[in-house]
């Protein structure tokens, strides 16, 4: 892949995200100040290896799982080049990082703490939050996660019901290991058509030395912001408890 192409599948899952509609070559042209057929070419170059795709006839092109993946990575290691070259990480200075800061602190140091926490994720993301105290998985945010466009129908209602069913076994289970693990759409695996992304972080607590705190959401999420977000709130919760 070029640098060229990447910038434009970059643009097109940051702007996927915010309107949930196709990316155009037109918007595109206009951000990168060259012609909608130099884009159209690179578009069409990103869709024959499979990092973008046209859901109907004469729309935009939307991210596939694979081209998330690529943008997901990308924003993975930026992140950790700054971290190993000392930098401060935006997450920690940014309104909404300072905001759950203020509600988690100001909770004390018990189970309520964790709670505030992931009500913060809900209300600065918009997306399903979940967290572990103990053996137990609390979650909110449930409408907000079914207001998103992609669960309209029944049938991926159904499905992302299966997701939250099965997801405390599978973190049971499975106990991630990562800082951060970010499984994307059918990479997820309790919920490979359900059409979501599932972002967690690992922390210790005084419950466990694996507590996870994280958000489910759609495949078209913010996901530098959210990454952001779960990986400071995890941090967060370690120091605070």
């Amino acid at each position: 892949m070029t640098e060229r192409q990447a910038k434009i599948l970059y643009a097109i899952v940051e702007q996927y995200a915010e309107v949930a509609a196709p990316v155009g070559s037109v918007l595109l042209a206009k951000t990168f100040g060259v012609s909608s057929a130099t884009i159209r070419a690179e578009m069409a170059r990103l869709e024959e290896t499979g990092f973008i795709e046209q859901p109907y006839t004469s729309a935009g092109r939307i991210p596939t799982d694979k081209g998330y993946r690529f943008y997901v990575n990308a924003v993975t290691d930026l992140s950790q080049k700054s971290i190993e070259a000392g930098e401060k990480p935006l997450d920690t200075v940014n309104r909404n990082a300072r905001a759950i800061d203020v509600r988690v602190k100001s909770a004390g140091r018990s189970s309520l703490t964790i709670r505030s926490a992931v009500d913060s994720l809900v209300d600065i993301t918009h997306n399903l939050s979940i967290a572990t105290i103990g053996d137990q998985l609390y979650m909110s945010g449930i409408s907000y996660l079914f207001s998103q466009p992609e669960f309209t129908s029944g049938d991926a209602v159904q499905e992302v019901a299966k997701l939250l069913d099965n997801l405390e076994p599978w973190l049971q289970e499975a106990s991630p290991n990562e800082p951060l693990s970010v499984y994307i759409g059918a990479e997820n695996p309790i919920g490979k058509s359900s059409g979501c992304s599932l972002i967690i972080s690992k922390y210790r607590s005084p419950y466990s030395d694996r507590s996870y705190i994280g958000v489910v959401g759609p495949t078209r999420q913010s996901y530098k912001q959210v990454m952001g977000l779960v990986r400071h709130t995890g941090q967060l919760l370690e120091r605070v408890l």
